[in-house]
């Protein structure tokens, strides 16, 4: 299993460690998301930093779409089915996005690739729905599980 982890507030007046960790997890701007593997060491990473990010379960249809809109390789460059097939050992970027949902692979796998997607603001009238609370009472921070991904469509 993976989650996509998105930066939800900014790091002005944030405890350094903080600020650290989200640096460790690539997150160094707002509406920035990754794709982690979901382990021990990042969990503890997530709720270090839980009160500035959102995160939750990754799906392959929803990494695939990152990946093709969203994702870039080193100058920019965007990430097609030929550059998968033949730079990692899958056949097209649907097959990639299946083996990092699944955990059998990561975004480090594929070479030049840039770990980081940078998203728009969430599009539409709630926006991001109340940065100072967590999602369960309303807000926009902490686990959302399998709702990341209504965010992450908005954000596309």
């Amino acid at each position: 299993m993976s989650w996509i982890v998105v930066r939800a507030r900014s790091d002005v007046k944030v405890e350094r460690s903080i600020k650290e960790t989200m640096g460790m997890l690539n997150l160094t701007r707002v509406n920035h998301a990754v794709i982690i593997p979901e382990n021990p060491q990042y969990k503890g990473m997530l709720q270090k930093a839980k009160d500035y990010i959102t995160w939750g379960d990754a799906n392959a249809d929803l990494i695939e779409k990152m990946i093709s809109e969203r994702g870039r390789l080193v100058g920019d460059k965007p990430i097609t089915d030929a550059y998968v097939k033949e730079t990692t050992d899958y056949s097209s970027i649907k097959e990639f996005a299946a083996a990092i949902a699944s955990g059998d692979a990561t975004v480090k796998d594929m070479p030049e690739m840039k770990r980081v997607f940078r998203l728009h603001p969430p599009r539409g009238p709630k926006g991001w729905g109340g940065l100072k609370r967590t999602y369960v009472v309303g807000g926009a921070l902490g686990p959302r599980g399998e709702d990341i991904s209504a965010l992450v469509e908005r954000m596309i």
